[in-house]
C-alpha cells in the first residue's frame, strides 16, 4: 500500500462505503476551522500516547493535516508501529478544498 493517497481517492473510498479511519492530526482550533466530515481529531503531539489505545492495527487509515506534511510524519510513524494500512492524504485538507469539497473552508 503507497504511503500517500490523493483527495479524490479518499472521496471515493467514502462514496463506495468502504469502511476506514479519517485520521486528523491538526490542532483543535484548525478542525474546528475546517474539517472532514466523521474525522476522527487526534493531535499530532498527541499520537504517540493515544494511537495504540484508540487506533486499530488492522484499519485502512487515512491521516491528514493541512498540507500533508505533518500526516506524512504521523503516517510514517504508524506504519513503523505496525498500522500497515496508514496512508497520508496527499496536500491535507487544503487539496480536499481545491479539488473535492470546496465548501471546506480554506486557511
Amino acid at each position: 500500500m503507497e504511503y500517500e493517497i490523493a483527495p479524490e481517492e479518499v472521496k471515493a473510498t467514502l462514496d463506495r462505503g468502504s469502511r476506514f479511519t479519517l485520521l486528523d492530526v491538526r490542532e483543535p482550533w484548525e478542525f474546528e476551522t475546517a474539517h472532514i466530515e466523521n474525522a476522527k481529531l487526534m493531535p499530532m503531539g498527541d499520537v504517540p500516547s493515544r494511537a495504540n489505545q484508540e487506533l486499530d492495527p488492522e484499519e485502512h487509515i487515512v491521516v491528514i493535516c493541512h498540507h500533508g506534511v505533518r500526516s506524512m510524519n504521523v503516517t510514517a510513524w504508524l506504519r513503523q508501529q505496525g498500522f500497515e494500512k496508514a496512508q497520508s492524504m496527499r496536500g491535507g485538507i487544503d487539496a480536499w478544498s481545491r479539488t473535492v469539497d470546496s465548501k471546506v473552508p480554506k486557511y
